[in-house]
């Protein structure tokens, strides 16, 4: 990190041995300005805003005590290290007060002055990094802010604010405008129905990783948003002041999307656009609009999916839609009564059917159950032992009958494993989908014990007792996990996939990925570079 610097001097020789003498190019600073008093100093400040001046005090037009006050009140921060004869020592002396943080005798000891520059480089460059850091985490702390507010506002989870503040930032979302799409991996519940809760949980990291990276080069603003598994939100956004953009674009975007995760990944998505730009206030009706057109379509390989071709949807299965929203609203709140009279309204509908509608009303119905396998799979209700045994009692069904028993069965099974777990279980529960989540930044025990509304002390005791580890070596374990799965899966260079688990430098993600594995990240991806990706995830 090179740093600039300000020579100020009315000796003539002496501005040019302060620049000559010093070795400037071994202090990695560069010299900017030479002035012989404060006035042409300040137009330098003004034009370069140095990291380092040497100032001399007694000098014509504006001495250094004048032009170290106009330094400050500009707010400029760079150090100051003042230049004073012997005689002006005590004067020297009261200024320190105005931030000047050495100074040095005439004639001048260029071997002391050099250790000093070099001390005060090394203060700048701490203070650069710090606020680099800082700014940094602001950024995200604003990204991820405004990631849970649209993810809130999606599941209708809160009320649509058009005005919040943030860090003393007034942020008017009544400005802005939203195109959403609906990505989900086809066929996703019975495709992975015997896959393990850590290889589902692995590829849906990689897939969300692809999707935000895939529109990096279109210049868009959007956030991906993961809703339940396998399921993400894009949510694009635009001031309402930009035109409108057209169709043609969001299916181009669309395209891309589900392109980037096939040739990275290797997983097929559909994916649901709603193309015309809508308020913040419509996003939770719009999401629930989408879920409806991606997954109520027939045919496995769904592609893209215009809202607007929602009229292919029948009136038995809006019905079913609403059904389904109903049991699992129902099951959230472990309302038993609510669950068994919707169970027995889906029934009562299914078998009204005329007969001749018999195969239409069995694939509704195996449709609900598959749908409410994976809602049930996403709430962590179901033991994967109880998830096994239904899945073979469904395989097993022929009739609409037999599949309402299914249904039955599910309900039934999640409502019992939602009343008998512990609150220790949920709340570890929870504290894993939320370290899981936010992988990719740095973690500490007070945020995920903040997230909770427990103490960071009971905390510590709770995630050692249930989980069997320290909560360091359980995130450091996932981070390493999903970097050998991410070095596998795709072709994303291992600094981008430290970055992605955690690891801003290469450097230490290599030597914490080495205490683990035993082998660099280069290592371990040429070793296994030969193997199938899809073994990866135990299929």
């Amino acid at each position: 990190m090179r740093l600039k610097a300000l020579l100020i001097d009315d000796e003539v020789h002496i501005l040019k041995n302060l620049q000559v003498v010093l070795p400037w190019d071994e202090l990695e600073v560069e010299v900017v300005g030479l002035a012989k008093n404060g006035v042409q100093a300040l137009e330098l400040v003004s034009e370069h805003h140095p990291d380092i001046i040497l100032c001399d005090i007694r000098m014509p037009v504006m001495d250094g005590i004048a032009f170290l006050g106009k330094l400050r009140e500009l707010g400029e921060e760079a150090e100051v290290i003042m230049l004073t004869g012997y005689q002006d020592f005590e004067y020297a002396r009261s200024v320190m007060k105005f931030g000047v943080r050495d100074y040095v005798l005439k004639p001048i000891d260029y071997e002391e002055l050099t250790n000093i520059i070099g001390r005060l480089a090394g203060t700048v460059r701490e203070r650069r990094r710090e606020r680099n850091v800082a700014q940094a985490q602001l950024g995200q702390a604003v990204h991820l802010v405004h990631e849970k507010m649209l993810y809130d506002i999606l599941m209708d989870y809160s009320s649509v604010q058009t005005q919040f503040m943030f860090d003393d930032v007034e942020v008017d979302a009544s400005r802005f405008r939203y195109i959403l799409m609906l990505a989900d991996i086809d066929d996703y519940t019975h495709k992975y129905r015997f896959t393990s809760e850590q290889d589902r949980k692995l590829r849906n990291f990689a897939v969300r990783n692809v999707l935000q990276d895939a529109l990096q080069g279109e210049e868009l603003h959007y956030a991906v948003l993961q809703m339940r598994e396998g399921e993400w939100c894009i949510v694009l956004e635009k001031n309402e002041a930009e035109p409108a953009v057209p169709q043609t674009n969001v299916r181009h975007w669309a395209e891309l999307l589900q392109a980037a995760v096939e040739s990275h990944v290797g997983v097929k998505l559909s994916i649901g656009v709603h193309p015309q730009e809508i308020p913040i206030q419509e996003l939770s009706a719009t999401y629930r609009s989408l879920q409806k057109t991606v997954h109520l379509a027939s045919g496995k390989d769904r592609s893209i999916l215009l809202s607007s071709e929602g009229d292919a949807v029948t009136d038995g299965e809006e019905t079913l839609w609403a059904t389904l929203e109903q049991l699992v609203s129902s099951l959230k709140r472990n309302d038993r009564e609510a669950v068994e009279s919707v169970l027995q309204q889906l029934t009562a509908r299914v078998q009204s059917v005329p007969g001749r509608s018999l195969a239409h009303a069995e694939k509704l119905v195996h449709f609900a159950a598959m749908h409410l396998m994976r809602e049930m799979r996403d709430l962590n209700v179901l033991s994967a032992e109880e998830e096994k045994e239904i899945w073979t009692v469904m395989e097993q069904a022929t009739r609409v009958k037999d599949m309402l028993a299914v249904v039955r069965r599910i309900m039934n099974a999640s409502l019992e494993s939602s009343m008998n777990r512990k609150s220790g279980d949920v709340l570890m529960h929870t504290a894993k989908d939320y370290i899981g989540t936010h992988l990719s930044r740095d973690l500490g025990v007070d945020e995920v014990a903040g997230s909770l509304g427990i103490s960071a002390s009971y905390f510590s005791q709770l995630f050692k007792q249930h989980v069997g580890c320290t909560f360091v070596e359980y995130v450091t374990a996932e981070r390493i996990t999903l970097a050998k799965s991410l070095l596998l899966m795709t072709d994303r260079s291992i600094t981008d996939i430290g970055r992605s688990v955690g690891y801003a430098e290469r450097r230490y993600f290599t030597k914490v990925f080495h205490k683990i594995t035993g082998e660099i990240p280069s290592e371990f991806r040429e070793k296994r570079a030969g193997k199938n990706k899809e073994q990866t995830w135990g299929e």
